[in-house]
């Protein structure tokens, strides 16, 4: 394949960059020459799911892909923050306050529709040329102004303290740690987001991806 798009189930474990740096390597080597490849938008290196990959001549399209819409799984800790958001940061134990299954349902109808976000400073967002997270694991201060993003869809799949997992369909742009922390904060307990799963892109659902080691594998 040297033209077209791919959709690879990412690994936990792995940035964004080392998927598309093996598929690159891989297609190169089984075209015998430099293949071009790119990504259609990050997921952390904690998260999993559904990477569309374009390559060759479709990279010039990354990114319309990046502006689609997109469905998640999660599970949030409640009771404890993280510096990043997520279960690579500092974590810190808030409370062990238990909310009841209808506090969760009504915090979560009160982040449904158009609501006002402010991205994580752990983040590839650039900031006067830089990356946000360059920027904070320096030490920095990293100020992001708020944005505006849409949550179509916010669903409650299970509730067991102090694990809290959603389905959600969001807009391009909304940070799901930045949700979690919101959801803690809007609860009084805190949160992080401790698992993250990307299972749909727009029409492109998870099931049609292959994993990156059965890709690299089928290629090699």
């Amino acid at each position: 394949m040297t033209d077209g798009i791919l959709l690879i189930d990412k690994p936990a474990a792995m940035t964004s960059f080392g998927v598309v740096a093996r598929v690159r390597r891989v297609l190169s080597q089984t075209a015998g020459k430099k293949i071009k490849v790119g990504h259609t938008g990050t997921l952390d290196p904690f998260a999993t799911g559904l990477m569309i990959i374009v390559v060759g001549k479709e990279c010039k399209n990354a990114e319309r892909y990046s502006k689609l819409d997109k469905t998640y799984e999660a599970t949030i800790e409640l009771g404890k923050t993280s510096t990043t958001g997520d279960p690579e940061g500092e974590i810190t134990t808030v409370n062990n306050e238990q909310p009841s299954k209808d506090d969760v349902l009504a915090a979560l109808a009160r982040f449904t529709g158009v609501i006002s976000q402010t991205p994580p400073s752990f983040s590839a967002i650039k900031i006067n040329g830089q990356r946000a997270y360059k920027l904070a694991h320096k030490g920095e201060t990293v100020e992001i102004p708020p944005r505006q993003v849409t949550i179509h869809s916010l669903e409650l799949v299970e509730y067991s303290y102090p694990q809290l997992k959603i389905r959600t369909h969001v807009s391009s742009g909304t940070y799901i740690r930045t949700l979690a922390e919101d959801i803690g904060k809007t609860l009084g307990v805190g949160a992080y987001c401790s698992q993250l799963r990307r299972t749909r892109i727009s029409d492109w659902s998870i099931t049609s991806a292959e994993s990156l080691d059965a890709f690299m594998t089928k290629n090699s």
